[in-house]
């Protein structure tokens, strides 16, 4: 089931979970909210709201996720936790550097 974000706030809907403050219940599509539902941050209204796909899919666009050494194929939280262990290697190296005496 396809994930919708807010246009204004970014509040991400996930049919997964639902939404607990307007009790609705955990795997109800987006389509199948009622008409008169908002979003729960900021009171926008469901035409607000874009499609991004499902959840823990590769962002970027189809067509281009074979392109990147295979970098474009990772999640979100794949490609954090490439990029953040890169940048604490790389300060453990220059750490290192103060052992050359």
């Amino acid at each position: 089931m396809d994930c919708y974000e807010c246009r204004s706030c970014g509040y991400s809907y996930e049919p997964v979970k639902g939404d607990s403050r307007a009790k609705i219940p955990q795997g109800t599509a987006f389509e199948d909210l009622p008409v008169n539902w908002r979003c729960p941050v900021c009171s926008a209204p469901k035409k607000r709201f874009a499609n991004i796909g499902p959840v823990n899919s590769p962002s970027g666009f189809k067509e281009n996720l074979s392109y990147g050494l295979g970098v474009n194929r990772l999640t979100p939280g794949q490609k954090n936790i490439l990029i953040f262990g890169a940048l604490a290697v790389g300060f453990l190296f220059f750490i290192s550097l103060y052992g050359l005496r």
